[in-house]
Parts: C-alpha cells; sequence; structure tokens
C-alpha cells in the first residue's frame, strides 16, 4: 500500500503513550498498535478525527503518501 500511517511519530513528538492515545481516541491498543505497524487496511475517518484530537495534529501529520517505487527501495 503506498499510504504511510505515521501514528508512532507523533506519539513521539507529543511524548504520548500507545495507551494515553488509546484512552483518549476510544480505540484499543491492540488497533493503535495495527497503524502504527502499517498493517491497517483502512481507517474511519471518525477515528482519524479523534486521532488528530488527540494528538493536536492534521490528518497530513499522520497519513503520508509513498510512491511504490521508494517503497520497494526502502
Amino acid at each position: 500500500m503506498a499510504i504511510r500511517v505515521n501514528v508512532d511519530v507523533m506519539l513521539a513528538k507529543r511524548k504520548m503513550s500507545v495507551t494515553e492515545l488509546s484512552e483518549r481516541v476510544g480505540i484499543t491498543m491492540a488497533n493503535i498498535s495495527i497503524l502504527k505497524n502499517g498493517k491497517a487496511k483502512a481507517i474511519r475517518i471518525d477515528t482519524l478525527d479523534k486521532i488528530c484530537r488527540a494528538l493536536d495534529c492534521q490528518p497530513g501529520d499522520i497519513l503520508e503518501y509513498v510512491p511504490e517505487e521508494e517503497k520497494e527501495e526502502a
């Protein structure tokens, strides 16, 4: 998939734990881990909204487009 989810980067920038984000957003730590590890196939807009509110960021801070060629090189 050409979309990278940078939840881990934003968590580090905000000095927030997965547990704290889970509590603020209302989703399980397992689901946040799926997002962090790049295993998610989809994300609901309302979940993205809650994550952005909790991390005080924009969707573009969390979601990044990576062309397939770059992904294969990495």
